[in-house]
């Protein structure tokens, strides 16, 4: 796709600093070998839009014979969303659905009322050494879509709509920006894009989100006349007009946001919920281990183990 016209490189940058709500910098955690920066949720904000959860994986380098095991686990009241820039992982769920996710591509998982599932690098990925360096966020659920019927999504890198030009180009991941929208149902009014920006140049924030925020991934960039480097996430204020410059070695942005949800949410481990009750159900069901009758349903292929619930 050309560039869009919505796209207007004149866009103010923004001359106050109150432009900028939030800069947050994520907690970095050491997954053995394996480290996570998470910015959501935060001290300084609990949602960007409906998304309250994300997590940068990597980079990270496994040798041969090496990978991810993330057992099977539950979720409630949420979409997660897997997006990768380098290596694979295998997807597997209650659902039956059995999905390697690579580079470029979404894969929005539903967990509504409730699923499993479990994300490895196995097979033959583990043949060779491999590169692992990805997003994954989760999206909270409003209020009439808590108790929906799980659900996964696969869309290929190749039927994202792509922006191009002026020394920018965007894939639009979820949701709608800048004139273009993803082939991706959504939950709730959503956007989320991949940004590559050449040195010096502009991307407009979209101006009709109610929340929009970036997570700035590589190079460096300046709003309000403020520089920030890779790993900082920066929430705006709504309604601004006002736009991101890459600095001299270029930038890659996330650039996230949506309507606000109907009010906050509670979180305990992998469960996303309105109410207390609702995660206090989850967590008896889980403990339960009813695979056959109750609640949550192993993965196929992939139902020889799982993650116990904490005891907290």
């Amino acid at each position: 796709m050309s560039w869009n016209p919505l796209l207007d490189p004149g866009i103010p940058l923004g001359d106050a600093v109150d432009a900028i709500e939030a800069v947050i910098v994520p907690r970095a955690r050491d997954l053995g070998g394996f480290e996570v920066r998470r910015a959501l949720p935060s001290q300084a904000r609990q949602m960007v839009g409906p998304f309250i959860f994300f997590d940068q994986m990597g980079p990270a380098e496994f040798l041969t014979g090496q990978g991810i095991d993330v057992r099977p686990h539950p979720h409630i009241g949420l979409s997660t969303v897997t997006y990768l820039f380098q290596g694979r992982l295998h997807h597997r769920d209650s659902l039956g659905t059995d999905q390697w996710i690579e580079p470029g591509a979404v894969n929005l998982m539903t967990a509504g009322i409730g699923i499993t599932h479990s994300e490895r690098t196995d097979g033959p990925a583990r043949q060779a050494p491999q590169r692992m360096f990805g997003v994954q966020t989760w999206l909270a659920l409003p209020l009439a879509h808590e108790d929906d019927p799980a659900a996964f999504t696969h869309v290929a890198a190749g039927s994202l709509p792509v922006l191009e030009g002026e020394g920018k180009e965007v894939r639009v991941i979820l949701g709608r920006a800048w004139g273009a929208e993803a082939p991706v149902e959504t939950p709730s009014e959503t956007f989320y894009a991949d940004a590559l920006l050449a040195a010096g140049a502009v991307l407009p924030l979209p101006d009709d989100q109610e929340d929009r925020g970036i997570y700035v991934l590589s190079g460096e960039v300046s709003v309000a006349g403020q520089s920030f480097e890779a790993g900082r996430m920066l929430v705006f204020r709504p309604g601004d007009r006002l736009g991101v410059r890459a600095g001299p070695q270029g930038a890659r942005l996330l650039v996230l946001g949506g309507a606000t949800l109907e009010g906050p949410r509670h979180i305990w481990w992998n469960f996303v919920a309105s109410s207390k009750e609702r995660i206090e159900a989850a967590k008896e069901a889980w403990r339960a281990g009813d695979w056959m009758h109750g609640r949550f349903r192993l993965p196929p292929g992939d139902d020889g183990e799982f993650i116990p619930a904490p005891d907290r």
